[in-house]
C-alpha cells in the first residue's frame, strides 16, 4: 500500500530562529545608485551592452523593479510568459519588501566574496547562483501562501534554466552566496542561515524515503565546498567548513572543518565565519590541531 504523505501545506517547517531578519532597507538606495552607475559604465565601454543594460537596469525606477523584470525575462516560457511572471514577482516584492532586502544582501555578498566578481552589475546580469537564489525567494513566498503549484513552476523553471534546484519550502537566510552553482540541490526541509557560502554540486539532501523533517540545518557562516553532500536531518554548526567532495552524515560542531568520505573532523577553524573569507585550504597554516 502506498505510504500516506502529508499535503505540502501541512508540512511543519523546521524550528529555529527567524531567518533573514536584518534590516537592509537603508542600503537599497545606495546599492541601486551603484548598480545604475556601473550599468552606464558598462554601456560606455561596449556599445553592444547598451540595449541589454538599459532593459535590465537603466529603464527601471528601483532595484526591485529591475530584479522582477530580470527574473521574469529569464524564467518566462510558453506556460507563463515573461510579462506575467514579472508581474507575479513584483506582487511578491510589494507584499514582502524583505525579499528585496534579502536579494540586496545576496548581491553584496557575491561582490564581497567572489574574486571573479569586480562589481554589482556582473552578478545581477550574469551569475546564475544569484538569480536562482532570488527565484527561490519568490517560490518560497508562493509556497507559504498555499500556491504550491505556482511555486513548483517557478522552481522547475529555475532548475531548467539555471541548473540549480532549491525546493520552495526550504528556509534560507540572507547574505548567501552560491558560487557557480551548477548541480546544487537543497531539499524541502533544509535550513540555510545567513552568511553561508555554497559552491557547485553541493547537495543538502535526505537519506532515504522518510517523510517530515529530513534535511540538513546549515548554521550561520558555514562554507560548503564544491561537491559536498550533507545528508539527513543533521546540523552543521556556525562557522564550520565542509571540504570539497566530502559526504557528511553526522552533525558538525561549530567552527570545525570536516573532510572525507565519510567526513571526519580535521581541526577547529581559527576564522570565525569561513564563508566570508572563502578560504578552502586545509592545515597549515590556519588550523589548530
Amino acid at each position: 500500500m502506498p505510504q500516506n504523505r502529508s499535503a505540502p501545506a501541512a508540512l511543519m517547517l523546521p524550528s529555529g530562529p527567524a531567518l533573514c531578519e536584518r534590516d537592509g532597507a537603508d542600503d537599497l538606495g545606495a546599492l541601486w545608485a551603484t548598480l545604475r552607475r556601473e550599468a552606464v559604465e558598462a554601456a560606455e565601454r561596449d556599445a553592444l551592452m547598451g540595449p541589454s543594460v538599459t532593459a535590465a537596469l537603466l529603464r527601471h525606477a528601483s532595484f526591485g523593479d529591475a530584479l522582477a523584470t530580470r527574473l521574469g525575462r529569464k524564467l518566462g516560457d510558453e506556460d507563463v510568459g515573461a510579462a506575467a511572471l514579472t508581474a507575479l514577482v513584483a506582487e511578491a516584492f510589494d507584499a514582502d519588501p524583505r525579499i528585496v532586502e534579502a536579494a540586496a544582501a545576496d548581491l553584496t555578498a557575491v561582490r564581497d566574496r567572489d574574486p571573479a566578481c569586480p562589481d554589482l552589475v556582473t552578478p545581477f546580469l550574469f551569475f546564475k547562483g544569484f538569480l536562482a537564489l532570488q527565484a527561490y525567494r519568490v517560490s518560497h513566498w508562493l509556497w507559504r501562501r498555499d500556491r504550491q503549484h505556482f511555486a513548483n513552476h517557478v522552481q522547475s523553471r529555475s532548475a531548467e534554466v539555471l541548473g540549480i534546484d532549491i525546493h520552495p519550502a526550504a528556509r534560507l537566510g540572507c547574505g548567501i552566496m552560491i558560487d557557480h552553482g551548477t548541480g546544487l540541490v537543497i531539499g524541502e526541509t533544509a535550513v540555510v542561515e545567513d552568511d553561508v557560502s555554497l559552491l557547485q554540486g553541493v547537495t543538502l539532501g535526505g537519506t532515504g524515503k522518510e517523510c517530515g523533517d529530513r534535511h540538513p540545518k546549515i548554521r550561520r557562516g558555514v562554507l560548503l565546498g564544491a561537491g559536498a553532500k550533507v545528508l539527513g536531518n543533521i546540523e552543521v554548526g556556525e562557522g564550520a567548513k565542509v571540504g570539497a567532495g566530502s559526504i557528511v552524515l553526522d552533525p558538525v560542531a561549530p567552527h570545525t572543518t570536516v573532510v572525507g568520505v565519510p567526513a571526519r573532523p580535521v581541526g577547529p577553524k581559527l576564522v570565525d565565519l569561513p564563508a566570508l573569507t572563502m578560504d578552502q585550504m586545509l592545515p597549515p597554516p590556519d588550523y589548530a590541531i
